[in-house]
């Protein structure tokens, strides 16, 4: 939580550096992810009366929804996770009850707590993952004997002393790394999970049962492998670390900061809205939207770490309501976003700065990639500006992906010299809008092939 005083204006440079335009979305999150960290410093009476201010996001596919809500997240390190509206069922259908997206979000931050404390240890673990290597290089050379009065007794004891630590020296200077050892594998699995009891779905039930069945067969005693120090060090380190962890400690602070800072972004919430009259499926869609909103407004849902409250959590729904409206939602769940934020359709000056600008831009990816095999790019301002006004032309003639249209392009113009690079390597090709002509025009001008192509 080290970004914790970022201010709004400081998130927006952030989320810039990654995410084009969409300036009013930006502000929304930053404003909503500042004033989580507002209301953590108000005294107790008033905190808990200050609830999240939720955000719909509205736009059409491939403008930035997803990309803002996960870089939002990243920058505060707060759990995250995002699902989609389409994968829940109501109570009483076959498919994911809508509590599980709570359970899965405290287990993305059971998974990131537990992390950061093994981290903390793991210096800490470095001599005990050693003692263990040199246990299985020299078995029982660590056993003491009881009594060690006769003569012939201390001479093996001193023998083995003096040849562990030769093989401690060897190890640090690592001349070992590639010996094989036998190491028994413990059961990752463990204790099946008790979610079933807390009102898990059917995966989640299957889960637990194989989990009962292979502890029944003997699964949880590990079974033995033969790896090399270099792969074994890797293995102990993961068990010495597990070993080390205060799992009590790592669940509640987990629970906390899901509770307090948690982020749940709902995708295609657009696919449960009921447009016009309801029937037939349409029910279901209703009845999904009538069990999120329990969550949304706060409730109570066990989990295997415990019980976790939602009141706090920050929820940022999306979708590009083009068949239906945000007014086509319930009106209970549409009170419980009180943000509505519109993302604009890209265009190709946005396409160009798409293409160059972000940190994890497209050219520079590819161009990294072709780099690994000595092949440099060169690609020409005239270049960008024509892939950019044919991405704009097939989005306005065929389906309007957003900048997913870019990804498809830039494959197309690349096809070529991603399949023949290793026959480049130390060239520099120069890749200009003629270039770019040359493989796209046939294409992008006839509407029938763009439609199955691009």
């Amino acid at each position: 939580m080290e970004n914790k005083e970022l201010t709004p204006k400081q998130i927006v440079e952030q989320l810039n550096q990654y995410i084009i335009g969409q300036q009013e979305a930006k502000k929304a999150v930053a404003v909503a992810l500042r004033n989580r960290f507002r209301r953590l410093k108000l005294d107790e009476s008033i905190r808990d009366e200050v609830a999240p201010k939720n955000i719909l996001m509205i736009g059409p596919t491939g403008c930035g929804k997803t990309e803002i809500a996960r870089r939002l997240a990243k920058l505060c390190g707060a759990p995250f996770i995002k699902v989609e509206a389409t994968k829940y069922t109501e109570v009483g259908y076959v498919g994911r009850d809508v509590e599980s997206m709570v359970r899965d979000l405290m287990a993305v931050g059971y998974k990131d707590v537990k992390a950061e404390m093994e981290d903390q240890l793991r210096e800490q673990s470095v001599s005990k993952v050693e003692e263990r290597l040199l246990d299985l290089l020299l078995p029982g050379s660590n056993d003491k004997p009881a009594d060690a009065k006769e003569e012939n007794e201390t001479q093996v004891t001193v023998v083995d002393d003096s040849t562990r630590e030769k093989f401690r020296q060897m190890l640090r200077e690592g001349k070992l790394e590639d010996r094989e050892v036998d190491i028994v594998v413990s059961n990752t699995q463990g204790a099946p999970s008790m979610e079933i009891i807390a009102g898990g779905s059917l995966d989640d039930l299957q889960n637990s049962m194989q989990g009962l069945v292979n502890m029944m067969r003997g699964g949880g005693r590990g079974k033995k492998r033969s790896v090399t120090v270099k792969e074994a060090r890797k293995i102990l380190t993961e068990e010495v670390l597990d070993s080390m962890v205060d799992h009590d400690k790592v669940a509640d602070e987990a629970k906390k900061r899901v509770e307090q800072s948690g982020i749940i972004f709902i995708d295609e919430i657009d696919k449960i809205a009921v447009h016009g009259e309801s029937h037939g499926q349409d029910v279901s869609r209703e009845g999904v939207q009538r069990d999120i909103l329990p969550i949304v407004e706060g409730s109570n849902v066990n989990t295997k770490f415990g019980v976790v409250d939602t009141t706090h959590i920050l929820f940022i729904a999306a979708g590009a309501f083009s068949v239906a409206a945000p007014s086509d939602l319930i009106p209970e769940l549409q009170g419980r976003f009180p943000l509505r934020v519109e993302l604009d359709s890209l265009h190709k000056e946005d396409f160009k700065r798409i293409l160059k600008e972000p940190k994890n831009s497209l050219i520079m990816q590819y161009s990294s990639l072709l780099e690994t095999e000595g092949v440099k790019l060169d690609i020409t301002e005239d270049a960008i500006d024509r892939m950019s006004v044919v991405a704009e032309e097939v989005n306005a003639s065929a389906e309007n992906i957003g900048a997913r249209r870019l990804h498809t392009i830039m494959e197309k113009v690349l096809a070529d010299i991603n399949f023949e690079a290793d026959e480049h390597s130390g060239e520099t090709i120069k890749i200009d809008a003629a270039y770019v002509d040359s493989k796209l025009t046939d294409i992008s001008q006839n509407q029938d092939l763009s439609r199955y192509i691009l």
